[in-house]
């Protein structure tokens, strides 16, 4: 249990002023959560007092310091102001008079504008531990809409906390979709978009991140071309949840739960952007979806500026996740093809990671969830046969 009094004291040199224990620590604190990261506020300090005992400046919006000896991130307790576009359109102030409970005002949600220290005990003017008690995130005050990246922080945070049973509170949801309507999250950069997108798949419900940016319309925004997908429908017999999007976040869900890395994640998410091109007329058949997946996949993967891992696996996944599930079925020839095209001779990892997305899409699928996959292990066996130069696959087939 990790109560409380157990948060630990700053360590020694100490700040001048009031130093504090805040956000994310405090909480998961109360939740009863080992914290991996420590951040502290220094009420009633300044930058040359800081200086003078030893701590290292850092940043360069505000001033933050890294503790001499543990190098753990001190803050000067701040308010700011709007004085821009986007998330780095602020001014801070950071002088002595500005104090804790102004400090956390500016703080995203209520269960993260919480601080501790052993001399005055929790400090929770914005009743965080009553919104962790009910599982609600909540956003602290209006000043929320003035950073247009707390909309995505608040979906990641719903990831994080959904198997516990938290839900974003109504009047934040509502919040957040007029900041969406307003325009605002077309100042946030691609590269901002990944690096929360990328926190968020290794969350342990990271479809709903996805699920919560769609509900205030900043799915369109940020990932049109996965937003596409919901509405278009699929054959029934393949596929029971017939919506083309839920079964992108089922696949994503599948591959969670085969404790698959970010990329591997993310192919599954995006493995069938093709189907939103296909002409109306010929739904629920999605006939030549992997070719016309391939151009939204690396519009997509280019914007966002992923890496070329991520980027070359949703690309091979995109264009070859239709013949894996069909090993059994297709000829020796084709079986080396794919094996060659994917670089399964040169780059196993990448092999194994393209089978686990195919196995994801297969039990990404409502009430396929624990479908066995025996095609990942006829590749595998494959993939050996051909590097000890034994290519007879049909005598494998027939064992």
């Amino acid at each position: 249990m990790y109560a409380l009094d157990s948060l630990p004291s700053p360590a020694v040199p100490q700040a001048n002023g009031q130093t504090y224990i805040v956000g994310g620590a405090v909480r998961d604190a109360l939740l009863n959560i080992k914290s991996k990261d420590h951040d502290w506020v220094v009420v009633g300090s300044a930058v040359d007092e800081m200086l003078s005992k030893g701590f290292e400046q850092v940043g360069a919006d505000f001033p933050v310091f890294l503790h001499p000896n543990t190098k753990e991130e001190y803050a000067l307790a701040r308010t700011e102001r709007k004085a821009g576009s986007g998330y780095k359109g602020f001014q801070c102030d950071t002088n002595k008079s500005v104090t804790l409970e102004e400090d956390l005002e500016r703080r995203d949600l209520t269960i993260n504008a919480m601080a501790y220290s052993q001399h005055t005990g929790l400090v929770d003017p914005y009743n965080g531990q009553s919104d962790l008690h009910d599982k609600k995130l909540r956003h602290v005050s209006k000043a929320f809409t003035e950073d247009p990246l707390r909309v995505l922080r608040v979906a990641r945070f719903a990831a994080r906390f959904a198997n516990k049973g938290f839900l974003v509170a109504e009047e934040t949801l509502q919040l957040m979709l007029s900041m969406v309507h307003s325009g605002e999250l077309s100042n946030l950069t691609p590269e901002r978009v990944w690096h929360e997108t990328q926190r968020a798949l290794t969350e342990p419900m990271p479809w709903v991140y996805f699920e919560v940016l769609r509900s205030c319309d900043a799915l369109n925004i940020v990932m049109p071309e996965l937003n596409a997908l919901f509405g278009i429908p699929q054959p029934e017999k393949h596929h029971p949840e017939i919506d083309c999007g839920v079964h992108a976040l089922l696949s994503l869900k599948a591959a969670t739960e085969q404790a698959s890395t970010p990329s591997v994640c993310f192919a599954a998410l995006i493995h069938d952007l093709g189907k939103a091109l296909t002409p109306s007329e010929l739904w629920p058949k999605h006939h030549g979806h992997e070719q016309l997946g391939l151009k939204p996949i690396n519009s997509l993967c280019d914007r966002l500026k992923t890496d070329n891992y991520t980027k070359r696996l949703a690309l091979l996944t995109c264009e070859y996740h239709t013949h894996i599930p069909r090993a059994l079925e297709l000829r020796a020839e084709t079986v080396y093809k794919v094996l060659n095209a994917c670089d399964a001779l040169r780059n196993n990892a990448l092999f194994e990671d393209i089978l686990h997305v195919a196995c994801a899409d297969a039990r990404g699928r409502t009430g396929l969830e624990q479908t066995p996959y025996p095609q990942a292990d006829f590749f595998r066996s494959a993939l050996t046969v051909v590097q000890s130069e034994l290519i007879d696959i049909q005598t494998l087939r027939e064992k």
